[in-house]
């Protein structure tokens, strides 16, 4: 059965969970372009002001009527269903999640590399790293409410709130007064091709877009220097490593 605007009223049940879950996916997109259109017009600054609005009032909108329509609580702005799970359930859905976006991030360059070619989908994957990284600090910076500058103590406090954080093992040493030294010490997709037994994917050129631009999100005086990555040479304790240095001036 296929649906129409007549026969909407009349689907049935597989239908318009379909129907649900893919009304769902579009509005997750409408959201993506409002966002898009709306730095392409004002600049980033501004559609990260307007984000920061737009975002906790869609968010109350969406959690308050899906309560009324499927019959669940809200407690502090959330669903209660979800604040009641265990913790180590949450831990796990957390991470189950960020997982997934890992495999869809995947998804999309085997996508466009079977389309198009290697050279688009790299090309395409370091255009996504430029807008996607210093969104999640922005999102990062709301959760946590770090302050506009909050210096080298803000960048390490973000790091370990990435999703990346949830599916990696990542560390930090080297400290300095005025930076540190971030190392990748398990990459979930790096060491899936070194089981494989193929060589370390080349991501290079999207870390350095991918660091650079999180850490100048998170604060804008804090300089990135990119200390190895493939297809670097790198002892086996990591896969890339990143100097952060906060510039005062």
């Amino acid at each position: 059965m296929s649906l129409t605007p007549e026969s909407f009223g009349r689907a049935g049940g597989e239908h318009l969970a379909r129907l649900a879950v893919d009304f769902l996916h579009r509005t997750v997109m409408h959201h993506a372009m409002w966002y898009a259109e709306v730095e392409r017009r004002l600049g980033r600054e501004r559609a990260e002001e307007v984000l920061r609005d737009a975002y906790a009032k869609a968010l109350d909108i969406h959690f308050s009527r899906l309560a009324k329509t499927i019959g669940f609580e809200m407690k502090k702005g959330l669903p209660a269903p979800l604040l009641d799970l265990p913790e180590a359930t949450l831990r796990a859905l957390a991470e189950a999640i960020a997982v997934n976006w890992l495999a869809t991030d995947g998804v999309w360059f085997q996508a466009v590399e079977s389309s198009s070619g290697m050279d688009d989908a790299r090309a395409c994957n370091d255009a996504c790293w430029a807008r996607f990284s210093p969104f999640e600090a922005l999102s990062i910076r709301r959760m946590l409410d770090l302050p506009e500058k909050p210096g080298l103590d803000g960048l390490e406090r973000a790091l370990a709130f990435r999703l990346y954080a949830a599916v990696n093992k990542q560390s930090i040493d080297e400290r300095t007064p005025s930076g540190f030294v971030f190392r990748m010490n398990e990459c979930r997709v790096q060491s899936a091709r070194k089981r494989k037994g193929l060589p370390d994917y080349p991501c290079k050129s999207a870390g350095i877009v991918e660091y650079s631009t999180f850490a100048r999100a998170i604060d804008p005086r804090i300089r990135t220097e990119c200390v190895a990555c493939p297809p670097d040479p790198h002892p086996d304790e990591w896969f890339c490593a990143w100097r952060f240095t906060l510039e005062e001036k």
